[in-house]
């Protein structure tokens, strides 16, 4: 083992020193004159080996200083708690442009969420400090002062977290100072009537309301209850119109503005078989006449394939001048579209509601179209049927949730239990689990 240098912490020399080692180093001559002193006022320099063993040096104005400060690091260095400082002197601009590219998700959904919550809310606050300059106490009051709304708090620190995290893993810094940050907005509260579907009157309603060549797509999403990206990315060939039923082994999703063609549903259990009732069967054959779709068996890495897929626009297959030449349109659905044309069906049947957000501001109209898959758990549940069979039906990983999300209660909830307390009779009640 190598003998420790005796001179460690060294003393460097100074111009602007007087003492006779500082002025045997830099002579008065050449560098000026200044009064001889007993004491030197140059720094003291504190050496070391890191733990990749590169030498490293700081400096401080008094040895002692020098001295506790090798104390402290040959400690860490032995203990492999050692941190370089420099490599937490980076802005958050830069370890972004460092670590998105290893953790970049693979689902567009996703991606797309995190780039929003980097580009919205991280990146103007925090993109030009410095890792090992962040606080817990600033960013436990960012989060309660400026980031509005329980979701966007949820999903602003869960990438954040995620970056400091990997950042105390890539030893850039010693904690991470945005674990114990703690969400400041409650989850929104909706009244019981602006979480209800429609009933199946008011549906009826909307119906009408929508062009004719949209309505096998709203009686196919009433009926089955599925995702609003599953059944836009329905292709023929997982059609069995002979076992009266549908599997769901695709969907399209938006990727910003652009139609995507994807090999997962949301989850795992989003693979399953969906009953078709008589009215969904019809929906099927209605588009499979209107558009004779191709029941070729083509690779999701094979790109859209829009001509597979069964519920498309009245314009699919058509072509119009571009600034390149011919373009075919693929009438892929899209859900901005789409409310273009629900929003207004929705006032014209005489049902819609603008819901408002007293936390965020945000206004949304009431019903949606994810209301349909609402509304079947609940028929579904009212009917009787194993809360398993529903969740499986409806592609939830787990039965609880389709209860308390999905499900709500009947319009003769309120006389039902009037009758209850006074002694009438009453509807039965179900035991869920």
């Amino acid at each position: 083992m190598p003998r420790r240098a005796t001179n460690n912490p060294r003393q460097l020399r100074s111009k602007s020193c007087g003492c006779q080692a500082c002025m045997d180093k830099y002579p008065p001559a050449e560098h000026g004159e200044r009064k001889k002193r007993r004491d030197c006022l140059g720094s003291w320099q504190a050496r070391y080996r890191d733990a990749a063993g590169a030498q490293k040096a700081k400096n401080f104005p008094k040895k002692k200083e020098a001295d506790a400060f090798l104390d402290e690091v040959r400690g860490s260095v032995r203990q492999g708690t050692y941190l370089d400082p420099k490599r937490g002197d980076l802005t958050v601009n830069a370890w972004w442009e460092k670590w998105w590219p290893a953790n970049t998700p693979s689902r567009p959904t996703t991606r797309n969420r995190k780039l929003s919550s980097w580009t919205v809310h991280i990146q103007p606050k925090w993109g030009q400090r410095k890792l090992n300059s962040l606080t817990y106490l600033e960013i436990q009051a960012w989060i309660a002062q400026e980031v509005k709304g329980h979701a966007t708090q949820t999903k602003v620190l869960e990438l954040l977290r995620m970056m400091l995290r990997d950042a105390v893993r890539d030893q850039r810094i010693s904690f991470n100072p945005a674990a114990d940050v703690t969400k400041t907005a409650s989850p929104p509260l909706k009244h019981p009537d602006d979480l209800r579907p429609p009933t199946e009157a008011q549906y009826a309603l909307v119906r009408e309301q929508l062009p004719a060549w949209y309505r096998p797509v709203v009686d196919f999403a009433q009926e089955t209850g599925m995702r609003w990206g599953e059944y836009v990315g329905l292709r023929r060939r997982y059609v069995d119109l002979e076992a009266d039923s549908v599997k769901v082994r695709e969907i399209v999703i938006d990727d910003a503005g652009t139609p995507v063609r994807q090999g997962l549903p949301k989850t795992s259990a989003g693979f399953r078989t969906v009953p078709l009732t008589p009215r969904a069967k019809d929906a099927l054959l209605i588009m499979i006449e209107r558009l004779d779709p191709s029941a070729a068996e083509t690779d999701v890495d094979d790109g859209l394939h829009p001509e597979e897929l069964i519920f498309r626009g009245p314009l699919a297959g058509e072509t119009r001048k571009g600034r390149g030449g011919a373009v075919e349109l693929t009438g892929v659905l899209r859900g901005r579209n789409f409310r273009r044309l629900w929003i207004p069906a929705i006032k014209e049947a005489g049902i819609a509601r603008m819901v408002k957000s007293p936390e965020t501001g945000r206004q949304e109209w009431w019903p949606r179209v994810h209301d349909y898959r609402h509304a079947l758990a609940s028929r579904l549940h009212d009917a009787g049927v194993p809360e398993a069979d529903v969740q499986y039906v409806l592609g939830q990983e787990r039965g609880g949730r389709v209860t308390w999300m999905y499900t709500h209660r009947s319009d003769e909830a309120v006389d039902s239990v009037r009758a209850a307390l006074t002694g009438g009779p009453a509807r039965h009640l179900r035991a869920v689990s």
